[in-house]
């Protein structure tokens, strides 16, 4: 069974972690610009760069779990979740391209290997650790929500924030590399990496907000622990064509079962709501349809 929490305090989690981003990301680019006029460490701006970045991603992913979490309407029957897919697939995209970019700056200093000129390092190396830090607690708990309500914009963010803290370590390998030797090329080096660990986590973050736009089955773990339930209640003598589909976290459930034709409609309509109830209760996060119909015959 899957222990998640219900709808109201599955958006209040996603909120949250929204609100923590853009307050992290705010906080680290007033720390890194500040620190970019003390050191003029060119590590330092990429970093205050992705760091801006991140603030305008973050804001872009609250207001998209805040519209996810609207009711369903008129014009939008099975609600909004459908939201967090598109912006999961632009934060693919923009990790695509963060990617290419760092990448393609990356080769080129190191081609060019003309050294930075880097003042202040030890006030420089204060900001990017406090800056690791202030990542590392908002990476934590973006993961425990994004385990407990299945945001894929949460989950998204969290990968984009895990990948910021390599720029973040380059600059401050930059920055100590320079203070004790004089180099300053080691973070083009690690930028490198990250640019790598960018694409990667575009490919997966990206198929998975595809495959739900497409409305592609959930997880089988999922299906079968729907199937096991409906196997297995009483008054219901089987069941067929059991469809789900994926839009943002949730799971829509479209089940027929098979009940016996010559009981009331009363008792019929109760194995129905009594069976939507406890796939609710295993999975919180469920949209349920169950249809009736008649015991086949043999």
């Amino acid at each position: 069974m899957t222990d998640l929490p219900s709808q109201p305090n599955q958006t209040g989690l996603n909120a949250s972690a929204g609100i923590a981003s853009v307050a992290v990301a705010g906080f680290l680019v007033v720390l890194k610009l500040w620190a970019l006029g003390e050191t003029a460490a060119l590590s330092v701006a990429a970093s205050l760069a992705d760091s801006a970045l991140d603030l305008m991603m973050s804001l872009g992913g609250l207001m998209a779990i805040l519209y996810a979490a609207r009711p369903a309407d008129e014009d939008h029957a099975f609600g909004h979740t459908s939201v967090e897919d598109l912006t999961a697939l632009a934060q693919a995209a923009f990790l695509t391209v963060s990617g290419g970019v760092i990448g393609w700056a990356s080769l080129t200093r190191l081609v060019a290997g003309g050294p930075s000129p880097i003042a202040a390092e030890a006030r420089g190396m204060v900001v990017m650790v406090l800056s690791i830090a202030a990542t590392l607690a908002l990476i934590l708990w973006q993961r425990r929500v994004a385990l407990r309500t299945g945001s894929r914009v949460v989950a998204a963010d969290s990968l984009h924030y895990m990948s910021d803290l390599l720029p973040t370590l380059g600059a401050l390998a930059a920055l100590w590399a320079s203070k004790r030797w004089g180099i300053g090329q080691i973070d083009s080096v690690v930028a490198l990496a990250a640019a790598l660990m960018l694409w990667v986590g575009a490919a997966r973050i990206g198929k998975g907000a595809w495959d739900a736009l497409m409305d592609r089955r959930a997880d089988p773990a999922i299906i079968a622990g729907i199937a096991a339930i409906a196997g297995n209640h009483p008054g219901v003598h089987g069941f067929h064509d059991l469809k789900t589909r994926m839009a943002g976290s949730r799971v829509f459930v479209n089940i027929h079962i098979e009940l016996d034709g010559d009981q009331p409609l009363r008792e019929a309509h109760e194995i129905g709501a009594s069976l939507r109830r406890r796939i609710l209760e295993a999975y919180p996060q469920a949209d349920v349809i169950v249809h009736k119909d008649v015991v086949r015959e043999t």
